[in-house]
């Protein structure tokens, strides 16, 4: 033995434990919360704690070395050191812009991702907007999807009048796909554009060419149908500019690429780093020399929530952590209240703040490619890997047009499962609070086109009925506040707002509290349920409820004496719509 601490001892020979002993115990937790019984076997647990993507791919509980065999990893994160801290500036009046750029950048912002499109002055808003930025400090890339040649040239000739070297890092972000994606322009030639971008970009001595994989993840995309669409544009384009003239490297070297970044924390990483490998693997093939793929992530705009908007520091903090473990160059942290409307000076601090929490007092970049030899990320990021590459040669096959359809049932199968709550939103369709007051934000015009994956209990949420439910709860807080808690919780999902009965000790006792609502949902142990729950439904309805609902699954004489149930695993939504046509 040792005279050192505990924690500075080395691990001994008894420390060291096998995988059965990690099933034994993971499967009396299990047993415990009766998601494995006394006859399943151990190793069942390894199904019960997996998780599985929407592109179908097992993100293990624990890894192993055999996750590895067979594989042979590559492509590994290049940054080193603390990644760009990147905000978005995107007032559509110049002069709030040029405030908030430079407040972002006083804060500890180190560049600027500004929007600028054909529906302004480009020239004179664009001075504004970088009114006493530093061009050679602090990188800009540009937005300006319906406009990118215009808002390139407006960038060159303010670059000319200062005098100074740009920031080698500067973009002048063109990406007339993504632009046909989201709808801004029209699928004709864009191909002018691309050229003329990357012609200007070479002058300047800066980069051209944003592919915006973020078109893909906010139409609904998968991991892997972004990585795949990612590749396929980035392909397209240096396809575009080598016809133009420019050798597969310098075209290369114009690019830089972004994916978002959401809460599912090790999908995010394995994802980025499998960006990596991949767009390695598309230049090799290509014969591009000696060229690293520049990678922006940006957090998630479908993943935020209208409704308890705070949660979304909570979103962006793990998005954040995702993207500088992926080994990401720049990170953009969308303020929490993007999705209430123009965000405001205390979002945008928090925004920035989330990534030096991260840098500065975390250190997570201090080391290059942490989750590296991480066998369930390996595992996760060579699956993902796979799947992009399988999602480019359908594109390149079939093209962007079957990319849509693909798309759309990864939407209805997400929808899906947010409907039944196997993807819960906290704030929304979990733990939602009716009492909550929204902040009050400008319209912005840029998340109005993103459909947020709680998109349809928001919507529910805007128009509440004002009808309340009667929630008629059998027995003591005690048998009945877990079936209570639940009811509550799903009917607020909805905007439902309930009236507890408390607790009762039989039928008239509970219809002495009702106050004549039309619904009432009974919620009480299965046991009171037995007993006297269809006394208590006969006894409702001839007090005038129109509607008996039961929370959880109806057993014996109840069944009969209820119009509808909500247990675990129900559609949601179709409940709520259910329920709340009752109401009206």
């Amino acid at each position: 033995m040792t005279d050192k601490p505990a924690h500075l001892q080395l691990a001994q020979p008894e420390d060291d434990h096998g995988v059965a002993e990690w099933e034994a115990a993971a499967a009396g937790v299990l047993r415990k919360s009766r998601r494995l019984t006394e006859e399943d076997a151990d190793a069942l647990v390894w199904d019960k704690l997996a998780r599985t993507t929407l592109d179908g791919i097992a993100v293990t509980p624990l890894g192993t070395p055999a996750d590895l065999e067979g594989l042979t990893t590559a492509g590994r994160p290049t940054r080193a050191g603390a990644w760009d801290i990147r905000s978005f500036v995107a007032d559509p009046d110049a002069e709030l812009a040029n405030e908030s750029a430079l407040a972002d950048l006083d804060g500890g912002v180190t560049s600027l991702w500004v929007q600028a499109d054909a529906d302004t002055d480009l020239a004179t808003d664009l001075d504004t907007v970088l009114d006493g930025v530093l061009l050679d400090l602090a990188p800009v890339v540009l937005d300006a999807p319906t406009a990118p040649l215009q808002a390139a040239r407006a960038l060159l000739a303010l670059v000319s009048r200062t005098g100074v070297e740009p920031h080698p890092a500067t973009n002048l972000g063109v990406d007339p796909i993504g632009a046909v994606h989201r709808d801004l322009r029209a699928e004709g030639a864009w191909q002018e554009d691309l050229v003329g971008v990357a012609r200007l970009a070479q002058e300047l001595g800066v980069l051209g060419v944003v592919v915006d994989a973020t078109a893909a993840h906010d139409l609904g995309a998968s991991d892997a149908q972004e990585l795949g669409y990612g590749l396929a544009v980035g392909a397209t384009y240096l396809r575009t500019l080598t016809a133009a003239g420019l050798s597969v490297t310098e075209a290369a070297r114009l690019v830089e690429f972004r994916f978002a970044a959401t809460d599912e924390q090790f999908p995010t990483i394995a994802k980025l780093r499998a960006a990596r490998r991949l767009w390695a693997r598309v230049l090799e093939l290509s014969g591009a020399d000696g060229v690293r793929m520049r990678l922006h992530a940006v957090t998630s705009r479908p993943m935020l929530s209208k409704y308890d908007p705070y949660v979304n520091m909570l979103r962006g903090t793990v998005a954040a952590f995702a993207a500088g473990v992926g080994g990401a160059d720049a990170v953009t942290v969308l303020p929490f209240d993007s999705a209430n409307g123009r965000p405001e000076a205390f979002g945008r601090r928090i925004a920035r703040n989330v990534n030096h929490l991260l840098i500065d007092e975390s250190h997570v970049a201090v080391v290059a490619d942490p989750a590296g030899g991480a066998y369930a990320v390996e595992r996760l990021t060579d699956d993902l890997a796979v799947a992009g590459w399988a999602e480019l040669g359908e594109i390149e096959t079939t093209g962007f047009d079957t990319f849509r359809g693909r798309v759309a049932t990864i939407v209805e199968r997400r929808e899906a499962e947010i409907a039944r709550r196997k993807r819960p939103i906290t704030g929304l369709s979990e733990f939602p609070d009716l009492t909550e007051t929204l902040p009050e934000r400008k319209p912005d015009a840029i998340a109005d086109r993103v459909r947020r994956y709680g998109a349809s209990f928001e919507e529910l949420r805007d128009t509440p009925p004002a009808q309340h439910v009667f929630l008629a709860t059998l027995g003591t807080v005690a048998q009945h506040t877990a079936r209570a808690t639940f009811a509550s919780n799903l009917l607020a999902a909805g905007g439902v707002a309930v009236d507890l009965a408390g607790a009762t000790t039989d039928a008239q006792d509970l219809v002495s509290k009702y106050g004549g609502q039309l619904v009432v949902c009974l919620a009480g142990s299965d046991a009171a349920y037995e007993q006297w729950g269809a006394e208590a439904a006969a006894a409702l309805r001839d007090a005038g409820a129109r509607r008996v609902i039961v929370a959880g699954k109806p057993v014996g004489p109840i069944t009969d004496a209820v119009d509808d149930s909500a247990a675990l695993g129900v559609d949601a939504l179709d409940f709520l719509h259910r329920t709340r046509e009752a109401l009206s």
